[in-house]
């Protein structure tokens, strides 16, 4: 029988270790979805957790996976716990985020995404990882080279499941869960069930407990919503007010090319602005998102392949420079703010052509925004954003070279990076979203 929250961390029933370093780390509470779900998780229980993102999901279920995983050690390249993501930079932050605590209870963590060199992430499977954090591509690859078998993997979880359903990887989530122990436990996290959640979960969780702590629609009272009503000649002005604000900014837009173009702009207007997306190597979105962290970008330009996997701690501002398309894509973008029950606004710019579509979106995601009509100068603009005039002096910001992956190929020599390096860059086989990972 298992309790029906944890009100602290105290009363969890963690490993030896787990304890104090939640206290090392200043974490004495835990967040609704972490109450919600330990005891179940802790319990050996599948678990189906619904909740926004920037709820507090890596810690529900990366403390059970250590936990229960704690005494054991991997034999080369046969995991115990694996972690799926949609994206290279949830990956990482997962893996930061899990790190601390895998070592306070002796277990070796490795993250596997493409991007980055095939090579050291076969290396740190074969020196034996308990724990793999995994883009579905990537992983796959390392599979078919031999470098990784998933059968002694006890616990499998699926972090952010609707978005790997929307990015075309459950072909290839269910390869890989078919892989794993048969009779292990498994835990998807998602903030919906659609596009095909819910198969997965009909399929592969075994009576599973249903956790959520937030609507669908997961609004949030910290986090308020503008409509920014601006014409089209006013429209890259207005953005730079905004993005020369005081404090951290992203910015959201449709395509990697507008993306670079919206930075060249910013910069060229006194904003200490970068592009992210996906056209974009792995050392040079971590380098940016570095930049953006340190404060050394003010204003982050994304695609949608950031709308899930950045944390950045007191970010308080997203802009739709673009409206999405659709209420989900909107609110895992304003996901990035008001996360942990700080406050944050999301604001979208709107064109005359754009009003009834955005009506529609937010009625869709059951949002009610404040909505104004502005101009750059404007005091509203102000009011609302924080926005100020950027100084004309162009600046330049010291761009993160690209570094060519080298791979060593089944068969053939290290050295050129070849193509199959992108074929674990953690996508489908599939003509490319532009603006997707």
């Amino acid at each position: 029988m298992t309790m029906s929250v944890v009100p602290s961390f105290a009363d969890a029933p963690l490993a030896d270790g787990l304890h104090a370093a939640l206290v090392a780390n200043g974490i004495t509470e835990p967040f609704p979805i972490q109450s919600a779900t330990l005891p179940d998780s802790l319990a050996g229980r599948d678990v189906l957790g619904r909740g926004r993102t920037g709820s507090g999901k890596t810690l529900a279920f990366g403390l059970p996976l250590l936990s229960r995983t704690t005494g054991r050690r991997a034999r080369p390249g046969r995991p115990l716990a694996l972690v799926l993501v949609p994206t290279r930079e949830l990956a990482q932050q997962v893996t930061t985020a899990l790190e601390p605590y895998a070592r306070a209870v002796g277990l070796r963590c490795a993250t596997v995404v493409g991007g980055l060199s095939l090579g050291r992430q076969a290396d740190a499977l074969r020196a034996g990882a308990e724990v793999v954090v995994a883009t579905p591509g990537r992983l796959a690859d390392l599979i078919n080279r031999g470098d990784c078998r998933l059968d002694q993997v006890a616990i499998t979880v699926l972090d952010e499941a609707d978005q790997m359903a929307d990015m075309g990887f459950l072909p290839q989530v269910t390869r890989l869960l078919e892989q794993v122990a048969p009779n292990g436990q498994r835990m998807l996290f998602s903030a919906t069930l659609d596009r095909g959640v819910d198969r997965l979960v009909r399929r592969f969780l075994t009576d599973p407990v249903s956790h959520s702590v937030d609507p669908d629609t997961a609004t949030v009272t910290a986090m308020t919503h503008h409509v920014l009503q601006v014409e089209a000649v006013d429209k890259v002005a207005t953005t730079a007010e905004i993005a020369a604000r005081e404090g951290r900014t992203i910015m959201f837009i449709g395509t990697k090319h507008r993306a670079d173009r919206l930075a060249r702009q910013l910069l060229n207007r006194g904003v200490r602005a970068a592009a992210l997306h996906g056209g974009k190597s792995q050392p040079q979105r971590t380098r940016i998102l570095e930049q953006f962290k340190a404060g050394q970008v003010t204003a982050l330009v994304a695609t949608d392949v950031a709308a899930r996997g950045i944390h950045v701690d007191g970010l308080d501002l997203v802009v739709n420079v673009d409206p999405p398309t659709e209420a989900k894509d909107y609110l895992h973008r304003g996901g990035r703010t008001a996360r942990a029950g700080e406050a944050g606004s999301v604001v979208t710019l709107v064109l005359p052509e754009q009003r009834r579509d955005v009506s529609r979106l937010m009625a869709t995601a059951g949002i009610t925004p404040e909505t104004v009509r502005v101009a750059p100068g404007d005091a509203d603009l102000v009011r609302v954003t924080g926005a100020r005039v950027p100084s004309g002096v162009p600046v330049t910001i010291a761009a993160p070279a690209p570094q060519p992956v080298r791979t060593k190929q089944p068969g053939g020599s290290a050295g050129r990076p070849a193509r199959a390096a992108h074929r674990g860059s953690g996508r489908p086989r599939r003509p490319r979203r532009t603006g997707t990972a």
